[in-house]
């Protein structure tokens, strides 16, 4: 059977958006990491008439940093000049992204579903998008946009977000409050109607019939089948995944994708290689889905192709990661 595997390269117009854009999004990232070394503020305090420094948090805790002299003077100046230059260019760059996030819509720069744009957003805003990586179907759109093309749609087509959770790596929420009510909780603040299914606790659904799953390598010893993610009644559970630990040890891959509505968030996903690897191996399991496995080998050639003809820099004689039989797969 002949596969239609056929990739079109992004008009140029479209190209040049998604360039203007990731600049925008990526200097205002840079601005915002600037910024947290600015957090609260400093002041002089007179103490039985000598002024001191002191530095407050945003938790409103005060340290003083000395009496008044030429090094806290410089200290002060130093900090107050930089947090007004860094908070004007974040400002001017929210602008300029804004624009980009209208133009990025008007001229169709993306496809990725908006409901992942704003969990991957999330994920980082509460210091978890290293816990997290995406796999599936969804790790095509980071590909595509760093290789300038779009896929087929047909290859595309999915209503769910496969999500594997590393589990070797503590669970260090940056914004306790926000995730207050576990992972679920974290999503129904993107969609209150995300609930668990009760015969898959490792599945969340929306009313649309969206379903974000979360897994996790198979481990070691006698684990349970699934294994809780936080210790919080009615959390998420995450399920093994066969292998896992390939994707998990394969180089990590980033990019900035584009939602439908023109909002932008920076994707963590595994290597092309390792993706077009692992589905070539899904695609000859015996006890998988004849229907998925089609799609699996389907992909997997779609990614195979758009290395080599579009990311001439990834050779596939350098994955070392993935077992030997499985790499031989491709030759």
């Amino acid at each position: 059977m002949i596969i239609d595997i056929e990739t079109q390269l992004l008009p140029a117009n479209a190209i040049r958006q998604y360039i203007n854009a990731k600049q925008a999004f990526t200097a205002l990232r840079d601005a915002e990491r600037e910024a947290k070394q600015f957090r609260g503020g400093m002041f002089w305090r007179e103490v039985k008439g000598h002024h001191y420094l002191i530095r407050t948090t945003t938790r409103s805790a005060q340290t003083s940093l000395g009496p008044k002299n030429v090094q806290t003077e410089a200290i002060f100046d130093k900090f107050t000049q930089g947090k007004k230059v860094v908070g004007e260019r974040r400002a001017g760059l929210i602008k300029a992204l804004a624009m980009n996030q209208r133009l990025n819509k008007a001229l169709f720069v993306g496809r990725v579903d908006d409901k992942i744009i704003d969990i991957l957003n999330g994920l980082r805003e509460v210091g978890l998008e290293d816990n997290f990586t995406v796999i599936g179907t969804n790790a095509l759109y980071a590909y595509e946009a760093t290789a300038g093309v779009r896929i087929d749609q047909g290859h595309l087509a999915t209503n769910d977000l496969d999500l594997l959770w590393d589990n070797r790596r503590k669970l260090t929420i940056a914004v306790p409050e926000t995730f207050a009510g576990g992972m679920i909780g974290f999503l129904q603040r993107i969609d209150r109607t995300f609930k668990l299914r009760p015969d898959q606790n490792y599945t969340a659904v929306n009313a649309d019939g969206y379903e974000v799953d979360l897994l996790r390598r198979m481990g070691h010893g006698h684990e349970t089948e699934a294994t809780r993610i936080s210790q919080i009644d009615g959390d998420f559970w995450a399920v093994k995944a066969r292998n896992a630990d390939w994707l998990l040890s394969a180089p990590k891959f980033k990019e900035v994708v584009v939602g439908t509505n023109g909002g932008m968030a920076e994707m963590t996903t595994v290597d092309p290689r390792a993706f077009a690897l692992f589905k070539f191996w899904m695609s000859e399991q015996k006890d998988r889905d004849p229907q998925k496995k089609r799609r699996d080998a389907n992909q997997a050639m779609v990614v195979v192709r758009l290395v080599k003809e579009h990311l001439p820099q990834l050779s596939f004689d350098d994955v070392h990661y993935m077992p030997t039989a499985i790499r031989n797969l491709i030759k």
